[in-house]
Order: structure tokens, then sequence, then C-alpha cells
């Protein structure tokens, strides 16, 4: 009788940047199979790096997802390009996304530019080229894109470790970058837990959820100027009962911020409308994130200019 060695199993991080709104955060729920990171068609939607787990029997793939690099206009916008390139330092592969849809222009040459350092040297990150959102074109456009895509990386004088054209919407491709990641992975145990799928707090997924519905449909400053802060979540005293099989009630009391008496209006709505509107919207996310009923108690203050005080950012966790 021949003993077998055990097949290897491997494990790490990978990081996915990209401009603005190159669709990270849609990849990243198509990867995990769940949505744990915001999706909305306004850039900069994504604050935290938000990090999605992938489990298979002979790896884990821990996806961190972060803000998009772009050139900083603001204290906000600086700090939120340092998260990213502190986390590109750590991770084990960079999936770099350019949508397919869009043109290799100058904030993905400013990207390649950022990413080019770290792909030589001691400790060299591979990095993947990720043709996003390819079911946005026809072939020929899309047979283009990648020959740019390839170019973009001799303009660095570098080498992308793989191209690989995905459509996370329709699932194109999706199982082959995981493979593609993977087979980047050092040899290591599980990292997180069997089942988890995100290690972020509740609290920080609860305040994406509700900026997630506050950003839908609204006008195209107000990205940048929406923060938003979960002040507790507390269970309400008698409210479930366990042997009815009754859940309890949650209490969820949410801060939205804003830089302006205009946004706080837009956010509100007519009457309140609005407002009504994003707790409805957020609170059956919620709910199904905490497998709780939930009371969802929504408020909306200003706090002037905060993308540029350094005070106020720390109070608002960046």
């Amino acid at each position: 009788m021949t003993n077998t060695a055990p097949s290897e199993h491997r494990s790490g991080f990978a990081c996915l940047v990209g401009r603005p709104n190159a669709g990270k955060s849609t990849l990243t729920n198509a990867l995990v199979g769940e949505k744990v990171a915001i999706m909305s068609a306004r850039p900069q939607t994504t604050r935290h790096t938000i990090r999605g787990i992938v489990h298979r029997p002979d790896a884990q793939l821990v996806l961190v997802d972060t803000p998009g690099l772009h050139r900083p206009r603001t204290l906000l916008g600086q700090r939120l390009n340092d998260l990213v390139k502190q986390t590109l330092g750590e991770v084990d592969v960079i999936a770099f996304c350019l949508p397919a849809d869009q043109k290799v222009g100058p904030g993905d040459r400013f990207i390649a530019a950022q990413l080019a350092p770290l792909m030589t040297g001691r400790r060299a990150v591979p990095v993947v080229a990720v043709v996003t959102k390819s079911d946005l074109v026809d072939r020929a456009r899309l047979a283009e894109h990648l020959v740019a895509v390839d170019q973009l990386a001799k303009e660095v004088d570098r080498e992308w470790a793989d191209i690989v054209p995905v459509s996370a919407k329709g699932g194109f491709q999706v199982s082959t970058l995981e493979d593609v990641l993977v087979s980047h992975l050092p040899e290591g145990p599980e990292l997180y837990p069997g089942g988890e799928l995100t290690d972020e707090p509740e609290q920080i997924m609860v305040a994406e959820l509700v900026r997630e519905a506050a950003l839908e449909g609204v006008r195209d400053e107000l990205p940048h100027s929406l923060a938003v802060v979960v002040d507790e979540i507390v269970e309400r005293e008698g409210s479930g009962d366990p042997e009815k099989g009754r859940p309890p009630l949650l209490d969820v009391r949410v801060n939205l911020y804003v830089e302006r008496d205009s946004q706080k209006a837009i956010v509100i709505g007519r009457g309140g409308s609005r407002l009504r509107e994003v707790g409805t919207q957020a609170r059956q996310g919620i709910e199904r994130l905490l497998g709780a009923r939930v009371y969802l108690d929504l408020h909306v203050k200003v706090a002037r200019d905060w993308q540029r005080d350094p005070k106020q950012l720390r109070k608002l966790g960046f």
C-alpha cells in the first residue's frame, strides 16, 4: 500500500485595484458569491478595505477591495490613496482592473506607474491585469482593449503575470480568474474559519449598506461628501421570544454626515420622503446581514468640509 502525499493547500491575500468605478466591488462579490462590498454607479463608493473570503478545498483566497487609486484633490483623497498603497505592500497578488468599455487612459497609466516598483525586487508582487465589464463590448473591441492593456505594461517596462477578461455580472471567466489568483498564492493553511465570507465588523457592513442606499439616484457631488457612522446596535429589551421562534428586535442608530445644508436637503428629500426610501432599502439588507428584525433610526447631520479637516476625518473613521 502506497501513501499518497496530501494535495497542497494555498492561502493568501489578493488586492483589487483600479481607478474609481472599474468594477472592483462587483468582482469581489462575484468571486465570493455573496454581497460583501457595496456597489454603486457612483465613483469612489468604497471607503474601507473590505475583505471577501473565497473558500475552496485546495485554497483560501482573501480578497481585499480598496478605494479607487486616483490623483487626490482633498485630504480624504490622499488618505484613501495611502490606504491603497499600504494594502498593496501586504498582499500576495494584485488584480489590476481595467474596464473593457473605457479606453486605457491617464488614470490607468497613473496606477500602472504606482504598481511598477512593486513588481520587482526581493518581494516582487505579481500583478494580474483583469479586463472587467467584458460583456459590454463586442469581440473586436475586446481584442483591441486586450492589446492596449498588454501595451500598458510595456510602457512601465514590466509584464503582467496574466491578462484575464471577465464579466462579473454575467459570470464570464470569474472562476478562471479565481484559479489564476490562487495560482499566485503561497502554500499555507486556512487563514479564516470555514464559512466566513468577510472579516469586516458588523458595524462597518451596516454603515456600508446605509451608504449604498443613500447614494442611489442622487446627484454627482454627493458620494464624496457622504460619510456614515453607526452609533449603536442594541437589542430591544423583551422583544424576542425564543420559545415561539421570534427573533429579537435590534435598534440600529445611524448618523449620515454631509458637508453642506443643501446636501442634507438632498438626502432627506421633500417631507423626509427620500430618507424613508433609504431606510426601507437599507433595512432589508441589514436584516439579512444580522439575521434579526431591525428598527433603523437614521439622522442626517452637517459636518462642514469634513473631507479637508483632519479632526473631522478622525472622528468619522478615516
